[in-house]
């Protein structure tokens, strides 16, 4: 059953609102043409082969799709252990780092916010955060 605008729209909201929770200190950037919200860290990192200075370290966007919401999350590549967090969220992970959410309930918001402060001390503790 394909998704509805309703339900992609609350659980676009519902990611976003908990996202939005931690700026300051993270960014919110106009990131990617197909990332509706994007956080970054606020503090300038090297990055790539060739350690070309970039503005911060992307932490998390969500994106409206066709058929889901896709929420990107990159602390969850670097640290394997943020699973202990939010067990029932990691069986909407598809790849690494991507997320996507068909229905309202799938997004257990207590885990999310227990997910993102882990997340979020990661970066501070990767330096990625002043």
């Amino acid at each position: 059953m394909p998704i509805t605008e309703e339900a992609r729209n609350l659980i676009f909201s519902r990611l976003k609102k908990n996202l939005e929770k931690f700026t300051p200190p993270m960014v919110e950037t106009t990131g990617l043409a197909h990332h509706h919200y994007e956080l970054i860290g606020n503090k300038p990192v090297p990055y790539g082969y060739n350690k070309k200075i970039i503005p911060g370290m992307f932490f998390a966007a969500v994106a409206q799709r066709k058929d889901s919401v896709a929420f990107h999350f990159f602390p969850c590549y670097m640290n394997a252990d943020l699973k202990k967090a939010a067990p029932s969220l990691y069986k909407y992970l598809k790849g690494k780092t991507c997320f996507h959410f068909r229905k309202p309930e799938e997004v257990n918001e207590k885990e999310l916010n227990a997910l993102l402060k882990k997340g979020a001390a990661a970066w501070k503790k990767a330096g990625y955060v002043k």
